[in-house]
């Protein structure tokens, strides 16, 4: 464990702006739907109708859990940013404890830091421990802002608990991933397909009847975190369980390290069939992405479906005017279903972006670990081997969205017997490619200008989140929401289509693109 003190502090250099500002993003989140959800519902009545309604609707209960308390407005309030948060923190400390472990070795870093007088097991050690300490200044900060919100404190730091259990858990997770896997991409994807089995179990135990596999929730670390039940009886308990959990799997992290040569992954890599497709840029960049998009795509399917089955049924929860009038604002001045779709279309148009982000930002890494130097050596322009990134990452984007809102459609139509819905709805789906677009076409701009900045795209995903779920909520002013791309999209299918403002999102993407491509003509590689 020589030099873990040392390794903590240099992460906490590195990560410095990055650790601050998703914890910005968490508590925004939280105490935004405390705000919102408390205003939305002026009596007990209405909160219990929502409440029942939503613990009715098995869909809405897969995704978020349930309501344990049904005259509760802070178990209400805070049932979607419990669940969503979770998710997020999750995929948050897999990044943290993977770039401070897999990605070190993978750069050679980890290799001149072993040189000093540092010990085996000092890197996982220190990722885990500044991921620990993040997790726990976020529960802590959370709870005192919903405490500032108005909600009651037992309940307040029971939330912040929750949250932090899973994010300790997954940290764990992520150091044994760690160990098996022998790169950051296959670091990440590992934890994350963790994550993905784990939200199905608890998505089933939650679903299930009273004498079914309810036990499957206490399988997962998201079921873990719902058991908390904040504002709804606040079992503190429960932390005994995801600490003896998180300790046990950084226990057997630090195990499988003694396993295991430096650079190595208890899974070897093997060499892939060579085909055809390999022989130009364009094949090697499909190659490179398909599992990722392959991921991505199952992932959005599968919320289009939870979305179609349950924009039907959103009208019986919204029971003020005050609910409708927000739904509404964020979807369009018609048809309360279909201000529903446009709603969270918007949302999963952001999301999407951030599939052509991540895209993107291989074009950093295959520069800096000089495989791209390799490429361009031979006859490939830098343009073209760029191109070839920027196409997939394009095509991508729409690709999902296309699954998503064909997903959602065919299940409406389904449940309202009117196949029409089907291309109202993908139309909905279509109008957020232009925006995510830009998004891309602003991280391109930036690569161009120099590899490290492409973490610009990612900032402007960030700001634009905030922008599009809590600017409607705390009333923004119009020109703060309109440097968001997705505020000059038409809310299809919720109100009248436009075409103007797409065409000119559209320019501003290619503008941006071309500018990234020129940039990187000029500047010397990596």
């Amino acid at each position: 464990m020589n030099g873990t003190v040392e390794l903590i502090r240099l992460a906490l250099r590195r990560d410095r702006v990055l650790i601050p500002a998703w914890l910005s993003v968490f508590v925004l989140l939280a105490v935004g739907s405390a705000v919102a959800t408390r205003d939305m519902f002026s009596s007990t009545a209405a909160v219990v109708a929502a409440a029942e309604s939503m613990n009715g609707t098995p869909a809405l209960v897969a995704v978020y859990g349930r309501i344990y308390d049904p005259t509760s407005i802070g178990a209400l309030a805070m049932l979607k940013a419990l669940a969503t948060g979770a998710m997020f923190l999750a995929v948050f400390s897999i990044v943290l404890v993977v770039r401070h472990t897999r990605s070190e070795e993978e750069t050679g870093r980890r290799e001149l830091v072993g040189a000093g007088v540092v010990g085996r097991h000092a890197p996982l050690a220190a990722a885990l421990v500044v991921a620990a300490g993040t997790n726990v200044v976020l529960g802590l900060v959370t709870s005192l802002g919903l405490i500032g919100a108005g909600l009651p404190v037992d309940g307040s730091f029971v939330f912040g608990l929750a949250w932090m259990s899973v994010g300790l858990a997954f940290a764990a997770i992520a150091g044994i991933a760690a160990q098996i896997a022998t790169n950051t991409r296959g670091a990440v994807g590992l934890a994350v397909a963790v994550l993905g089995v784990v939200f199905l179990l608890r998505a089933i135990g939650d679903t299930a009847e009273v004498a079914g596999p309810r036990w499957l929730s206490w399988l997962s670390p998201l079921g873990w975190g719902q058991q908390f039940r904040p504002y709804a009886g606040d079992r503190w308990w429960v932390l005994l369980i995801t600490i003896g959990f998180a300790v046990a799997a950084a226990a057997g992290a630090h195990l499988l390290v003694a396993r295991r040569d430096l650079n190595a992954g208890l899974l070897p890599d093997r060499p892939g069939p060579a085909t055809g497709t390999l022989r130009g840029v364009f094949g090697l960049a499909w190659r490179l992405q398909r599992g990722s998009l392959l991921g991505w795509a199952i992932g959005f399917v599968v919320y289009g479906v939870l979305v179609g089955s349950v924009a039907g049924s959103i009208g019986d929860m919204l029971s003020s005017p005050q609910a409708e009038e927000m739904f509404k604002k964020l979807g369009g001045d018609n048809v309360l279903t279909d201000a529903v779709f446009a709603a969270m279309f918007g949302f999963l148009g952001v999301i999407a972006s951030a599939y052509g982000l991540q895209v993107v930002s291989r074009l950093r890494h295959e520069e800096e670990d000089l495989r791209a130097e390799l490429l361009l050596a031979g006859s490939v322009t830098r343009a073209r081997w760029a191109a070839s990134h920027v196409v997939v990452a394009l095509g991508g984007v729409a690709v999902l969205l296309v699954g998503a809102g064909l997903a959602a459609g065919t299940v409406h139509a389904a449940q309202t017997g009117d196949v029409s819905v089907v291309g109202k709805i993908l139309a909905g789906a279509l109008v957020q490619i232009p925006a995510a677009w830009v998004l891309v076409g602003l991280a391109v701009a930036a690569y161009g200008v120099a590899p490290r900045l492409v973490v610009a795209g990612w900032s402007a995903l960030v700001v634009f989140l905030l922008l599009g779920e809590l600017g409607p909520l705390f009333g923004f002013d119009q020109w703060l929401m309109d440097l968001s791309p997705w505020a000059h999209l038409p809310k299809v299918p919720g109100s009248a289509f436009t075409a103007t403002p797409l065409l000119w999102l559209l320019v501003v993407a290619a503008a941006a693109l071309a500018a990234g491509l020129v940039s990187l003509r000029r500047r010397d590689i990596a």
